[in-house]
């Protein structure tokens, strides 16, 4: 912890005690909280007239951090008067909902940047600045003025802030004003985008529970370690399971752990996740105080008006841009900012022409779309801080300037840049281990607030390393569009970040780059969470949790790094190589199942190997019908036949980073185009077939055999068995594992098909036509067929 994390914390404390659960203070009394809060900020000494609750919130951190009272009343006797404190201190969360639903609403790239800018802002900006924090502070202080919230902003410091990244804030609050923190919160998400739905609750505890979690009142009747053990030891033939499913959130064997790993601030935030959870669903609060909703966006449907181009609103206005599109209001405020936030000066007239309207209302505000800092300009910073800005623009002419770089405006113009154009990947990834690491480690406000950043920072790191080292400046050319054919010849930064929240990662590059991408940002995030300095208080992440590399990787060409050590937190990614033209809320469906299926390796391989590392998925989509329902049904229905499976995904990084060395091979190796077709249109035809073909196939080529069979056949499909010598490839026996039923049935898998989907964006195109492969696994060719 240090010293400035733990003095916000305790500021913070000590200013909703001083508060205390009065609505009102008058100008002496919160003339005096100030100054102790800047005495604190200071190392001074703070007024005379609220030193005590300074020395309370003082004491409650000055508890050392391996203190486990066995009972209640040892807590009574060591910190009387922290048990006697019944001030209590306000705790509020909230944040956007059904994300998805409000960015992924259009279907223009610009609309959906937009839209997760709105959001971003909001995050990032506003909601901090309702407590004084940032650029945007001033503004907020005001909106809360104009808004009814004119006390609430005036019990409002930085200080209360614990963390506000990812879509979500959590912050103290003094009592008094819980519900209307809430509500101001909910409120701030409906004025800026008017559909996108939020959610915030807020609660108040005593003191004491921000260390040692929920207590009943009185404290006597709580649940406490003795009772606990006693209602769960062994001999007890009737454990309850209510209490034994509360504390069981690990794999945590020892009962008084478990207890303690669920008892303190932690607890506090699981209560507020569930209230989050039970209002987000539309259930009245069981406070009076609050309606089921605050601040519902409400807009008529009539069905003879005319609908913006979402088709769920009626058009308010027409506007002078290309094809004369009509918006409404909301759907015009996702567009504008997605043109600011892209620099694209050229077509921003068009909202103060047609909507900058008032509405016949005194109070009512114009909304301004404001500037947006976008994701391009957050690189540009990241290259000129690391030094590392010369390198990276070194691909561009001389004559040309690093400023005159511009950012991609369409997916277009991502694709047009692409090997073979017309093609993006799509990439989710999202971090593994975030609750349970939650759990164990993460149990003071302090802590909350430090780990937040250090994954936001860990995260954003990792992204822009992995574009810096795979995606320099790229040129446009033979755009022919009338709308972006003037673009031709300029250079992009040829990259779309939708967002970065968090540990959640969602952006849109070029398809040749999408697995170099993914993967570099999966081994940054653990690089970067490792280089984190350890303390008493900050064990740290690293795992001295060996592993057996044998097991877990089916690519044995090289030794991974690091498997005797690893990152307790890693990331699983879901990468779509896709036509530029596919729908982007279609494209971000089939990434989001790829994601679920790579996390779900992950959490396997966890459980039965140990292994921390990251986990990816991807697929190669080249037209859209390929599809009808959804991957998993695809894989098991048109990819598995008995105990083959025609495909070898979802793979770990350090498999990952085999198959992209084994496409280089075969590249090197000028593998027949028209042969890596056919092989895999044999491969149905059962394992002694494809086996043929391959081996076939592979001893005619003229180069390249000695390492085609050292990086694919020896790194991939040696047999299981020692004893057996004999060549499986292009197939991987999968022995069932020792919890199986023995009539499992070995399975054999292959990368074949995936190397085959990959070959056309990771080699350079010759003169074969792209489909001519895949026409010609319709025909007879040439080899060994049963």
């Amino acid at each position: 912890m240090t010293n400035d994390s733990r003095t916000r914390t305790i500021t913070a404390i000590a200013w909703c005690l001083a508060w205390g659960e009065k609505h009102n203070l008058n100008q002496d009394e919160l003339s005096a909280l100030h100054q102790m809060r800047q005495a604190l900020q200071k190392g001074q000494v703070v007024p005379e007239s609220i030193k005590s609750v300074v020395t309370q919130a003082q004491r409650l951190y000055g508890i050392p951090k391996d203190y486990t009272p066995k009972t209640l009343k040892d807590l009574e006797k060591d910190y009387q008067d922290l048990w006697n404190e019944n001030t209590r201190i306000g705790l509020v969360y909230g944040g956007a909902t059904k994300i998805k639903q409000y960015v992924f609403e259009a279907a223009k790239l610009n609309d959906i940047r937009g839209a997760s800018a709105l959001l971003d802002r909001i995050n990032l900006d506003d909601l901090p600045g309702f407590f004084g924090e940032g650029k945007r502070s001033h503004r907020m202080r005001d909106w809360l003025d104009r808004n009814q919230f004119a006390e609430l902003r005036k019990a409002l410091i930085p200080e209360l802030i614990i963390y506000s990244t990812g879509g979500s804030i959590l912050a103290f609050c003094p009592a008094a004003f819980v519900h209307q923190l809430a509500n101001a919160i909910e409120k701030r998400y409906t004025h800026e985008t008017l559909t996108a739905n939020s959610c915030a609750v807020g609660d108040t505890f005593r003191l004491l529970e921000f260390r040692f979690g929920l207590l009943q009142t009185p404290i006597e009747n709580t649940l406490w370690l003795e009772q606990y053990k006693q209602k769960q030891t062994n001999p007890n033939p009737n454990p309850n399971p209510i209490i034994q499913a509360y504390f069981d959130q690990s794999n945590e064997s020892d009962l008084e752990a478990k207890f303690w790993q669920r008892k303190n601030f932690n607890e506090l935030v699981g209560k507020l996740a569930n209230q989050f959870t039970h209002r987000r669903n539309g259930n009245v609060s069981p406070n009076a105080e609050r309606q089921s909703r605050s601040y519902p966006p409400m807009f008529e449907t009539h069905p003879y008006l005319q609908r913006d181009e979402t088709d769920n609103r009626s058009a308010v206005a027409e506007t002078n841009l290309p094809g004369t599109p009509s918006f409404s209001d909301a759907l015009a405020r996702k567009v504008i900012v997605g043109q600011r936030s892209k620099r694209d000066r050229l077509r921003q007239g068009w909202y103060n022409k047609n909507f900058g309207f008032r509405r016949l209302l005194q109070d009512y505000e114009l909304w301004k779309p404001d500037n947006v800092r976008s994701w391009v300009s957050k690189f540009k910073l990241f290259l000129k801080n690391s030094g590392s800005k010369k390198e990276y623009y070194q691909a561009l002419n001389q004559t040309l300037k690093p400023y005159k770089v511009t950012e991609a405006f369409s997916l277009r113009e991502i694709g047009n840049v692409s090997t073979p154009s017309g093609f993006v990947g799509y990439i989710y990834a999202d971090g593994n281990n975030m609750g349970g690491y939650l759990r164990q480690h993460i149990r003071t406000p302090e802590k909350y607030r430090e780990f937040s950043k250090q994954v936001l920072d860990a995260t954003q790191n990792s992204v822009y390393i992995a574009l810096k080292k795979h995606l320099k400046p790229r040129q446009l050319n033979h755009l022919n569009d009338p709308d972006n054919a003037y673009r031709n010849g300029q250079w992009i930064y040829p990259f779309e970040i939708i967002t970065i929240g968090g540990d959640d990662v969602l952006l849109i590059v070029p398809a040749d780059k999408a697995l170099d991408i993914a993967k570099t940002i999966g081994e940054e995030f653990e690089r970067e969470i490792l280089k984190l300095p350890e303390s008493s208080e900050s064990p740290g992440f690293r795992l001295n949790t060996p592993y057996d590399p044998e097991k877990v990787h089916r690519y044995q060409g090289e030794t991974p790094s690091e498997y005797t050590s690893q990152c307790e937190l890693s990331m699983s990614a879901g990468i779509l190589i896709t036509a530029e033209n596919t729908p982007i809320y279609y494209a971000e469906s089939l990434t989001s199942q790829l994601l679920k299926s790579a996390k779900k390796l992950a959490k396997e391989l966890k459980r039965d190997y140990k292994y921390y590392g990251g986990t990816v998925d991807f697929l190669a989509l080249k037209a859209v019908t390929m599809i009808a329902s959804n991957i998993k049904d695809f894989r098991e229905e048109g990819l598995t036949k008995g105990n083959l499976k025609f495909y070898a995904s979802p793979y770990t990084l350090h498999e990952l980073g085999g198959l992209l060395q084994t496409v280089e091979v075969l590249k090197n190796a000028k593998f027949p185009k028209s042969q890596l077709y056919q092989i895999r249109s044999l491969l149905e035809r059962g394992k002694h077939t494809a086996i043929l073909n391959y081996r076939y196939f592979r001893v005619r080529l003229q180069q390249g055999q000695t390492e085609l069979k050292a990086a694919f056949e020896e790194a991939w499909c040696e047999p299981k068995d020692e004893n057996n010598h004999g060549n499986l490839a292009p197939w991987m026996s999968i022995k069932p594992k020792e919890s199986d039923t023995e009539a499992e049935k070995t399975i054999y898998e292959t990368i074949w098909r995936d190397l085959v989907d990959l070959y056309p964006f990771l080699v350079e195109d010759d003169q074969t036509p792209a489909n001519q492969g895949e026409q010609q696994e319709q025909e007879q060719g040439e080899g060994v067929k049963q």
